[in-house]
C-alpha cells in the first residue's frame, strides 16, 4: 500500500498522520520543485497550507493537484482532502470555494456529524468533537452528489464525501499540538498562547478521535 501525499508548504506536513498511516507515504513537495504526478498511488491525500485554493500564481502547482484530485475521484481511488485539499478537490469537482463572511476560524473548534456519517466508512461514530482548524477560506458550495458528513459554526461544510472513496475535510486531524503553534507563533493571531494551550490540553480526545478515522481511510486504500 502506498499513499501519495502533496504537501504544499513544509509548515503543514503529514503530523499524526505519518504514524497512524504508517510508513507508506510517498510525499511529493512541489514547493521545492517536485512535479505532481499525474496519477496518485494506491492513494492519495492532499495537506493543508496558507494560499487560497485559486491562487495558481502563488502556487502553480494547484492547477496539476486540482487536475490530480479530479482524476482521482473519477477513477475511485481512495482520496482525502485536508483543508487546502478540501477546497482544491471541491473546485476540480465543480464545487465553490471562497473568502469565509465571518472571518477567520481558527484553534480549538466544534464539529458535528450529520445523520448521513453514521453509515461513512471513515466517520461514523464520532457523534460531536473537536478538532484543529485554520482557514478563512470556506467550501461555500459542495460538488453535486458531494453527501454532507459533518457541520460546525459559523462555517457549515465541514466534511463530505464524493463518491465511494473520496473524503474532505475542512479541520486539521493531522494537526499536532506542535504544528498548530508553529502556526501560531508565525501569525499575527489575538489570543495565540490561549489558543495553543487549549489545542495542547485537549491533545489525548484529539488522538482518540481522529486517528480511528485516519486508520479507517489507510484501511480503505488496502481495498478493505
Amino acid at each position: 500500500m502506498r499513499i501519495t501525499v502533496i504537501e504544499h508548504e513544509a509548515e503543514a506536513g503529514l503530523g499524526y498522520l505519518a504514524g497512524w498511516f504508517g510508513p507508506v507515504c510517498d510525499v511529493v513537495r512541489p514547493y521545492r520543485g517536485e512535479e505532481v504526478p499525474e496519477r496518485a498511488a494506491d492513494g492519495l491525500v492532499v495537506l493543508g497550507g496558507e494560499a487560497a485554493a485559486w491562487e495558481d500564481e502563488r502556487c502553480p502547482w494547484l492547477p496539476a493537484t486540482r487536475e490530480l484530485l479530479r482524476r482521482s475521484v473519477l477513477d475511485g481511488t481512495p482520496t482525502l482532502g485536508i483543508c487546502l485539499g478540501a477546497q482544491l478537490m471541491t473546485m476540480a469537482c465543480g464545487g465553490v470555494v471562497e473568502r469565509g463572511g465571518d472571518g477567520l476560524e481558527v484553534g480549538l473548534c466544534e464539529v458535528s456529524a450529520l445523520p448521513e456519517a453514521a453509515s461513512d466508512r471513515l466517520l461514523s461514530g464520532i457523534g460531536t468533537a473537536v478538532a484543529v482548524q485554520y482557514h478563512q477560506d470556506v467550501m461555500a458550495r459542495l460538488p453535486e452528489g458531494a453527501v454532507p458528513l459533518m457541520t460546525g459554526a459559523p462555517y457549515p461544510n465541514q466534511a463530505y464525501r464524493l463518491g465511494e472513496s473520496a473524503w474532505a475535510v475542512q479541520f486539521h486531524p493531522e494537526a499536532t499540538p506542535g504544528i498548530f503553534a508553529s502556526w501560531a507563533a508565525s501569525s499575527t493571531l489575538e489570543r495565540a498562547e490561549e489558543l495553543v494551550g487549549a489545542v495542547r490540553a485537549a491533545e489525548d480526545k484529539l488522538v482518540s478521535t481522529w486517528r480511528p478515522v485516519a486508520e479507517a481511510f489507510a484501511s480503505v486504500v488496502r481495498g478493505g
